[in-house]
């Protein structure tokens, strides 16, 4: 029986992400997505007490465009989600495909000590995770 080497969601994970505020614009919103070539932003937490959120281009693109609503006067809040599914650094990549799969996401924070330290996703899990494993 071969021993696989275990991937971690932190050998995977993106390092880069973009933290904006719950009231930015979509608008705002889509521009530092592109200047910053991310998919996802990650929206702030307002207190300690809170949690974060996260908004997907693909909820751009579903509750915005095709509800025909503006770009310029629909805030980041009204289109995230709260609270975010986060995953822990040290989880195993298959463990975080299961979860994934589980609750129908496809990229989630990674959080360490109650700071987001990068964002993860399938492409990362597969594209990098495999490469880690060969």
């Amino acid at each position: 029986m071969t021993q696989h080497k275990i991937v971690r969601v932190r050998d995977v994970m993106a390092n880069s992400y973009v933290m904006v505020d719950g009231i930015t614009t979509v608008k705002e919103g889509i521009r530092l997505a592109r200047i910053n070539v991310v998919k996802a932003l990650v929206v702030n937490k307002r207190n300690d007490d809170d949690e974060y959120g996260i908004v997907l281009m693909n909820d751009v693109a579903k509750k915005v465009l095709a509800q025909n609503r503006s770009i310029e006067r629909t805030n980041i809040y009204e289109i995230m989600t709260k609270p975010a599914l986060s995953v822990d650094p040290e989880m195993n990549v298959k463990y975080c495909a299961r979860l994934f799969e589980r609750f129908g996401v496809s990229r989630a924070p990674v959080i360490e000590k109650g700071k987001i330290i990068g964002m993860v996703s399938y492409n990362n899990i597969v594209v990098n995770g495999m490469a880690l494993d060969a």
